[in-house]
């Protein structure tokens, strides 16, 4: 066949192989891969490239014809604008809707709730435990200092300034980010009424995260925080120790859950028992109940408490009495074989010669 013959029937050629082509390439692009709906969970790296990400999801079934999606692609400027992360597609999705969801970077947010009291090393933990960081890589970026003065925290960590509470995170998110929004949910909930109260409490807001994360550490129970935060403003007041446990534990690298007598007389920045005043800075990330605790405090003398191994704790006045709370609820126990949970206060009899001397100073 000569030239002069395909030109003449060039017209027709066209006009025949022109609907088989829009029909491939509609059936390939804008028609699923499939009737399932079972979710198919791909991660794409942050330099992936385009036909990276084609040969990805042909692999798993969700599209027909790489080549056809990536020209789609192309046409639509989707190449480079398509965002890293984890997607969920199924293969009753048309390849067009993936491309969307690439191009809008609609990727998988994961929920992750933390809990009140947890401290820095916790979060990371749990962060990695759930693929969404590397444990070193948040605490790193949680103790960069030129990362923590442009959000106005000008301490050696950001502990005590992420808020618990329920995020939404998605895995390729940067530990900064995270961070980021922690901070930012933390100013949210630290409200300008809120503010006021500390400046009239005389408290910076590095103190009152301090000593809000000691008694978050001290109680489970809400109800107890107002009365607890009292025992240790009442202490400060009157230049007595603090004695809580839980500002020991935080300053033991590697704490193996057993808080020793050698613990409570090693000197750091954050035992209680060696330094007056509050603990070098948060011990732990403080919920919303604590915060108003330490600024809203409940009224009383209480200098002491001890555990009632029941969630709750006995208040007392006096050293004498605290100690014979101690004996009552704590010594008592302990040679009746019962495994007692420690809380402040139980080591009175070991700290009552300094106490002593702190009431008679008075």
């Amino acid at each position: 066949m000569n030239i002069k013959t395909i030109t003449r029937r060039l017209p027709f050629i066209i006009a025949i192989i022109s609907p088989i082509v829009v029909t491939h390439y509609y059936i390939n692009l804008f028609m699923p891969s499939g009737q399932g709906a079972v979710p198919v969970l791909i991660e794409f790296e942050q330099d992936a490239a385009f036909r990276q990400i084609a040969n990805s999801l042909s692999e798993k079934g969700l599209i027909k014809d790489k080549t056809a999606f990536i020209l789609l692609a192309r046409l639509r400027g989707s190449t480079r604008s398509a965002q890293a992360g984890e997607y969920e597609f199924s293969a009753s999705m048309s390849p067009a809707r993936i491309l969307e969801k690439l191009e809008k970077g609609l990727v998988v947010r994961h929920l992750v709730t933390i809990p009140e009291g947890y401290n820095i090393r916790d979060i990371a933990d749990l962060l990695e435990k759930r693929g969404l960081c590397k444990k070193e890589k948040f605490l790193a970026k949680a103790s960069d200092k030129a990362f923590l003065i442009p959000l106005g925290i000008d301490a050696p960590t950001v502990e005590g300034f992420l808020f618990p509470d329920t995020y939404n995170i998605y895995k390729g998110e940067t530990e900064g980010a995270m961070i980021i929004n922690m901070v930012s949910r933390f100013r949210e909930a630290l409200t300008d009424d809120l503010k006021k109260r500390a400046v009239a409490a005389g408290l910076s807001i590095n103190d009152l995260l301090t000593l809000a994360s000691v008694v978050e550490k001290e109680t489970g129970q809400a109800s107890e925080r107002p009365r607890i935060a009292r025992v240790f403003l009442n202490r400060l007041k009157k230049g007595m120790m603090l004695q809580s446990d839980p500002t020991v534990i935080y300053g033991i690298k590697d704490f193996n859950g057993n808080l020793t007598k050698k613990d409570l007389l090693t000197k750091t920045p954050y035992n209680t028992y060696r330094r007056r005043g509050l603990p070098a800075g948060p011990i732990a990330n403080p919920g919303l109940d604590s915060i108003k605790a330490v600024l809203y405090p409940e009224h009383g003398p209480y200098l002491y408490f001890v555990s009632q191994n029941g969630g709750t704790h006995y208040f007392s006045k006096t050293l004498s009495e605290h100690n014979r709370a101690v004996y009552q609820y704590q010594i008592a126990g302990r040679r009746n074989n019962t495994k007692k949970p420690r809380r402040h206060g139980e080591h009175g009899d070991d700290y009552s010669k300094i106490d002593k001397r702190e009431e008679k100073s008075k």
